[in-house]
């Protein structure tokens, strides 16, 4: 069995931090999805990639996973640079128009 342990980036509705602050241990899928006959919905027979944990940080997360012998693939969170604003920017004259 084999998982993700990963920081969620926002999503693109979110203006905020919101839901990023946790760390998740998310489990590749052991099955392909397979189509239902009658009604055609998708399916599988592995329920662990249903499974999300979130742990406060990277260490409870990795410990873990190594306390019941998964093993996983650590992804680190890449950094968003901040850029100060002001609302005087928005009056500057040096600002280029289209």
């Amino acid at each position: 069995m084999k998982a993700r342990i990963y920081k969620p980036a926002r999503t693109a509705m979110q203006q905020g931090k919101a839901k990023t602050h946790q760390w998740v241990l998310e489990f590749a899928p052991a099955q392909a999805r397979r189509r239902d006959p009658l009604m055609g919905w998708t399916s599988s027979g592995d329920t662990r990639q249903q499974l999300r944990l979130r742990f406060p940080t990277r260490e409870a997360a990795v410990a873990y996973a190594d306390k019941y012998g998964i093993d996983y693939v650590l992804k680190e969170p890449q950094a968003q640079p901040f850029r100060p604003k002001s609302y005087a920017e928005n009056f500057a004259y040096k600002k280029v128009l289209p």
